[in-house]
């Protein structure tokens, strides 16, 4: 779902649509994340675990409104950006390495370790978006 800005231009809501009822996928609070629980057929979905996150996320878009940011924008420290970055290149690296191990003819057990390397450097890649926000 788009929003429209004053300047004309269109952005995507900070958040992704809610699966629909029976999707089998999991709803998130479009605050901190966390998963909702299931929710019976009557009624409008959920988009927050609380008031609390429901709030935070009406202040953040009073912020970026008043500062005239589009509502995607995302802020994060330097430390946070450059370890992300560091993890990504990490994980480039370890693909790159599987890559050329694959031109090489490799044994077995070489296969099992560059593969082994890199799942362990992706970390948790997958929950950086889940942590927790605080206020």
């Amino acid at each position: 779902m788009a929003q429209r800005h004053a300047s004309g231009t269109a952005t995507e809501l900070p958040f992704s649509p809610a699966p629909s009822r029976g999707s089998g996928e999991e709803r998130r609070c479009g605050w901190c994340r966390r998963v909702l629980p299931q929710q019976g057929s009557v009624g409008r979905p959920r988009m927050y675990c609380g008031q609390a996150c429901r709030q935070r996320a009406y202040e953040q878009r009073a912020a970026t409104s008043k500062a005239g940011l589009p509502g995607d924008v995302v802020l994060v420290s330097r430390a946070e950006l450059d370890g992300l970055q560091d993890r990504l290149y990490q994980l480039r690296c370890a693909l790159e390495d599987v890559q050329t191990l694959l031109t090489e003819k490799p044994t077995k057990a070489e296969l099992e370790r560059s593969l082994s390397d890199l799942v362990h450097s992706t970390g948790r890649l997958d929950r950086l978006w889940v942590t927790e926000r605080t206020a």
